[in-house]
This record gives structure tokens, sequence and C-alpha cells, in this order.
């Protein structure tokens, strides 16, 4: 007898099999999102209230994060705000003390504050790696570093999501420094889904190719954006909505298998040139 019709035979008359929209639910789940202002940071608090979870919103701009937060009250869903510095080991503890008294316990934390400054090696500052390198790499382990503690303190498993970038993965000019932080977060992930695995923390990294902003629209519509556009096998951007399985993959149970993984979505740029 196959082990799959073995476990099918001893499940009990009483038990539920999981549905496809099931596995994606969140809730009763509580997630935090860092740079939840705007941006990705927004879609992702958003995506995640209409699943189900209560969201921490946490930036270190107030007035987005309450505009942030109105668009999730309006669709019923959840949310609190708290003024964050990722690059500030104090500001993080005290974001997860003030989370952790206000919402319960974190099952999510989506790792999403960054920032990017474009510009060839030769030209690119020792302040622009410092601001670049402290928000997208260390801030990124700070934040997770604080999210595992506390779960493997309450025994209590959990997702650590860290936005990764399609610049991790390979070269590209004029991204010396934000590729080199973004590299650092794709090997993060992978070290730190070894070492907390046993504890029940999950740890995968989310890696976007290029998407429309407000932040970047304008760019994307100069001419090097064209040019850089016409470069994706898909000859277009992303739209925020085509990371929102990848998200509420890596989120819930859907992924329950999945740590340590680098789900890349760019509409195929790293698969080779065109």
């Amino acid at each position: 007898m196959r082990d799959s019709d073995r476990n099918l035979q001893t499940q009990t008359a009483g038990e539920r099999r999981m549905t496809t929209t099931d596995l994606f639910e969140l809730d009763g789940k509580v997630a935090l999102i860092t740079g939840a202002g705007s941006g990705f940071g927004r879609h992702f608090a958003q995506t995640l209230a209409q699943a189900g979870a209560t969201t921490v919103l946490a930036a270190r701009r107030r007035d987005k994060l309450e505009e942030t937060a109105k668009t999730i009250e309006d669709i019923g869903g959840k949310a609190i705000c708290i003024e964050l510095d990722v690059t500030d080991a104090d500001s993080v503890r005290r974001c997860f003390s003030e989370a952790e008294k206000a919402v319960g316990l974190l099952d999510i934390v989506v790792n999403n504050a960054g920032i990017a400054r474009g510009g060839i090696a030769l030209d690119s500052s020792e302040d622009d790696w410092d601001a670049v390198v402290d928000t997208n790499l260390k801030g990124v382990f700070l934040v997770a570093q604080a999210a595992a503690a506390s779960m493997i303190k309450a025994e209590k498993a959990g997702s650590i999501i860290n936005v990764a970038s399609i610049a991790g993965l390979f070269g590209a000019k004029g991204l010396a420094v934000y590729g080199a932080a973004k590299s650092g977060v794709v090997s993060l992930t992978k070290t730190l889904a070894l070492e907390w695995v046993r504890f029940g923390v999950r740890v995968n990294a989310l890696a976007p190719g290029y998407f429309v902003t407000d932040l970047n629209r304008e760019w994307f519509e100069s001419a090097a954006g064209e040019s850089l556009v016409k470069a994706i096998p898909m000859r277009r951007t992303g739209n925020l909505d085509e990371l929102t399985v990848p998200l509420l993959l890596l989120a819930s149970d859907a992924g329950s298998f999945m740590t340590g993984s680098i789900v890349v979505v760019d509409g195929g740029q790293t698969s080779g040139p065109i």
C-alpha cells in the first residue's frame, strides 16, 4: 500500500480535508510589514489583511502608515501603526514589544523596508554604501533576528519573508551598492532558514523584478526606463497584483514545506538575455 493511501485511510471521519482556499487563509494570524507606508509594503499589507491577518504597519513616517491603515480598514481589515527605524536595534525591539502588547505574538513578518540609490561604483560614496546596506541588509537582519527570537521564545511557528530583488541574483551596471545589499539578503535568508528550521520558523525571500510604483513611475516613463523594459522577456514591468499569490504562498500554510527558498517574480529576466 502506498503511503499516500495509508494516510488517507487513517484520517478520521471528523477530519476535514483542507481546500486550496483554506491553505491561503490567514484568519487569526498577526503580520508585521516593514516599509508599509507605500509601494510594495502597502500592497503586501493590504494582501495579508484581505487574507484575514491583523496587520502591524511599521515605517519611519506615521502619516504614510496611517494612509495604508485607512485602505485596510476600508475593506474591513484591522491595522495598527508603529514608527520604526529598521537600522536601529532599539527601535526594532520597541516595535516588537509594542506590537505584541497591542495585538499579540507575530506569526508573519515581511521584511520589506528598503531604499535605492543608483549609480556606478566609481560614483558611489561611502554615505551611499552605509545608507543602503544599513537599511537593506542590516535592517533585514535586525528585524528577522527579533522576529525569530520572539517566535522561538514562545515556541510558536512562524514565517519570515525577506524582500530581496533580482538585482541580488546577477550583476547590473548602476546598481553596485543596491545589488550587493540584496545579494546579502539572499545569502542571509538561506542561512537563517537552516538555523531556525528546527524551531518551526520558516525564512524565505521574495525577489521581484521591475515593478512600477509611485517612487519610480517617472523614471520608467523616461528613455532609459523604456529601454530597460524592452530587455524584459515579457516586454513589460510587473503589476503589484502579480506579487499577491507569491507572498501568500510564503506567508500561509500553502508554503509549509518551503524554507530557504528565493521566489523570483520577474517576467523571465533572470532566465538569460533575450
